[in-house]
């Protein structure tokens, strides 16, 4: 089960703290796109996570998007915020994550990543070592895979609860109202 306990849990990328990660050693991120950065398929990104973006990399972080989208999908947000991309990465498999840590250049201790599900992002970085932070998808649309994986994302997130593995406030941000099912 620890697999799939997130070090952190946020409401979006815009709330991550970059002094916190800088005092955890953390100088690169990971990123993945749909329902992270972006509702899953659109084509424009909100101002305010472009800026946050420009903002990291102001601060000396390091960032690649690793998402399982389509190559062009991933290549176009890469160019739009002058970072490097894995597009279908394949989350959870090691080698997407292992992909975006050598375009960054760092070793995994200093390597976060950041993405709104658990069964890819936050598993597969965990099996890697890395530092895990789980955001609230951005839209409740997607696929229709992720669509019944989400509903045993939310088991699993109240396993972790009940166990005292994660923050049940956090779980609570993370489901609102889906919290009852």
């Amino acid at each position: 089960m620890k697999l799939f306990v997130p070090d952190a849990v946020v409401p979006s990328v815009v709330d991550l703290d970059l002094a916190d990660l800088k005092r955890r050693g953390i100088a690169g991120l990971l990123i993945d796109i749909d329902n992270t950065l972006v509702p899953w398929g659109n084509p424009q990104m909100d101002e305010r996570l472009a800026e946050w973006i420009g903002r990291a990399k102001a601060a000396g972080f390091k960032i690649c998007l690793v998402s399982n989208a389509l190559p062009e999908r991933s290549a176009a947000f890469a160019q739009l915020l002058d970072i490097p991309a894995v597009g279908r990465a394949m989350k959870p498999l090691s080698r997407a994550f292992r992909r975006g840590m050598d375009r960054l250049g760092l070793p995994r201790k200093q390597v976060a990543v950041v993405g709104d599900q658990l069964f890819t992002d936050v598993f597969g970085g965990n099996r890697l070592g890395l530092f895990t932070i789980l955001v609230n998808p951005l839209s409740t649309e997607e696929l229709g895979t992720t669509k019944v994986m989400r509903r045993l994302e939310r088991r699993v997130l109240r396993s972790l609860a009940r166990r005292g593995l994660i923050n049940a406030d956090s779980i609570k941000m993370r489901l609102g109202s889906e919290g009852n099912d």
